[in-house]
């Protein structure tokens, strides 16, 4: 049934509606529909395109030279052993975690030297091995030195890591996000 109340009902004295004089529905945008406010430029391009691309080159170069930090950090991590007197746990503990940091960090950078997307998973990985860094300097018993570097270099890796998994999911979102509107 229709409410003879509405306010969307056509009169007379509203132009186009029966004046060919007035805006054709065409011509009228409510700035609500799938072409609201879009600009296309001479080329067929939206220009926002442009700003597009920029915002994720400066997102894949942030997250190429993160992945490169991390890696750093796994070098240190492993290495870190040399300089301070440590039980074979903790030497094992940290050359291990800091050798796949290492891996995978540089992995993630490989890939994106290469243009290719960065890895959630891996990203995902290497947060929680900074994590288990920093659990790792309690449950060994670490103490002076070694207790700190791990527990920085584990609290760097984890946030470092952790933004880089971040970054990754969004960048997916945002690839996969046009294909789902069409």
């Amino acid at each position: 049934m229709s409410d003879p109340n509405r306010d969307d009902r056509p009169t007379d004295s509203e132009p186009g509606v029966d004046d060919p004089s007035g805006p054709t529905p065409a011509e009228t945008d409510s700035g609500t529909g799938p072409d609201s406010g879009e600009r296309i430029d001479q080329g067929g391009r939206d220009p926002r395109d442009d700003s597009t691309e920029i915002a994720n080159e400066e997102r894949r170069r942030n997250t190429s030279l993160v992945s490169g930090i991390v890696a750093v950090l796994g070098l240190w991590a492993a290495a870190s052993v040399l300089l301070y007197n440590v039980g074979e746990a903790i030497l094992w503990n940290n050359v291990l975690v800091g050798a796949v940091v290492f891996v995978a960090a540089g992995y993630n950078y490989y890939r994106l030297s290469n243009d290719v997307p960065l890895s959630v998973g891996v990203a995902s990985l290497v947060a929680v091995l900074g994590i288990w860094l920093i659990v790792s300097a309690a449950l060994l018993e670490m103490i002076g030195g070694m207790f700190w570097s791990t527990i920085v270099t584990g609290l760097l890796i984890a946030g470092l890591a952790g933004y880089n998994a971040y970054e990754a999911r969004e960048a997916r979102t945002v690839a996969t996000e046009p294909e789902a509107r069409t």
